[in-house]
């Protein structure tokens, strides 16, 4: 039996628990406590899956969550980290270089293994939207937002910001800065993403266009906090500046953690490129295995 095994893409780090391997129950607070980095394993995410068992020319279902326990409907980099989970697991089945499907609560996404050795996996993120009511998005009244959203005053304390608001199966807000930092991340980053004007709360992403191939960015993430990395988060950038037409149709994200590519399609459809890489597996140790199991019985 193996409880767990853990992956990284850029720093951004999942564990995923496959129930084919483990009875581990999973809820929001037993994510919580395997994604705690002082009393758990430590994790951006948690990945469950998959579902059922995979069948040939059927997308392969799995659940995403954040380290706090909510539901993450979609992650570029974590449905690249659960694609190489499977071609680990079965490199005959998986690993051929053969395009496959993941389905998560965001809808499915194609993904393919471009070089297994080298942990470089492709995924489909499909064509995001810029309208308020899909995020959805509130005027400063509480009212619901409509139309686009490509230019968006948003007032937060003392600052006036211009941001670029879309949803790509998830919500980002996308902030345009002289000089993306980690500092900025950490401090504005939380006021944004729980920003009354964002009822679900938003993801969040301080862009530095540096060349028309070439972006920059830190990020914040609604359910993890500060991130090294996010493949969703590189996506929702390079489609917010290529329809500010400020980039080209591929270009190179350039986060902390280290750098995707992303390409746009005619009708804004999005595909991310980048490594992953296994980190570890093991078995809960007996005292964090009696917790979960307990919260599992108790829901809480």
């Amino acid at each position: 039996m193996t409880d767990f095994f853990k992956y990284q893409a850029l720093g951004n780090d999942y564990v995923v628990i496959d129930p084919r391997c483990t009875d581990v129950p999973v809820s929001p607070e037993s994510v919580r406590l395997v994604c705690d980095r002082h009393f758990g394993i430590g994790a951006d995410g948690v990945l469950h899956g998959p579902l059922e068992e995979p069948r040939p020319g059927v997308p392969v279902p799995l659940a995403l969550f954040n380290s706090d326990g909510s539901v993450c409907e979609r992650s570029g980099n974590g449905l690249r980290m659960f694609a190489l989970h499977l071609a680990e697991r079965e490199p005959e089945r998986w690993a051929g270089g053969a395009p496959f499907t993941l389905r998560t609560g965001a809808g499915d996404s194609p993904v393919q293994i471009l070089d297994r050795a080298a942990g470089v996996v492709r995924v489909g993120l499909g064509k995001p939207t810029f309208d308020a009511a899909a995020l959805p998005l509130l005027n400063e009244d509480g009212s619901p937002a409509e139309g686009p959203t490509l230019s968006v005053p948003l007032t937060v304390g003392e600052r006036k910001l211009t941001v670029t608001a879309l949803h790509n199966g998830n919500p980002h807000t996308v902030v345009p800065v002289a000089e993306p930092t980690a500092q900025l991340a950490r401090t504005l980053g939380p006021e944004i993403a729980g920003h009354a004007r964002f009822p679900l709360r938003t993801n969040v992403q301080f862009l530095r266009v540096v060349s028309r191939g070439v972006l920059e960015i830190e990020v914040y993430e609604r359910g993890a906090g500060y991130a090294l990395a996010s493949g969703s988060s590189a996506c929702a950038a390079a489609s917010a500046a290529r329809e500010l037409g400020l980039c080209d149709d591929q270009m190179e994200v350039r986060m902390p953690g280290g750098s995707v590519t992303v390409t746009l399609a005619p009708d804004g459809s999005v595909t991310l490129t980048g490594d992953a890489h296994q980190v570890a597996s093991g078995v809960f140790a007996p005292p964090l295995r009696a917790l979960l199991d307990h919260v599992g019985e108790t829901g809480r």
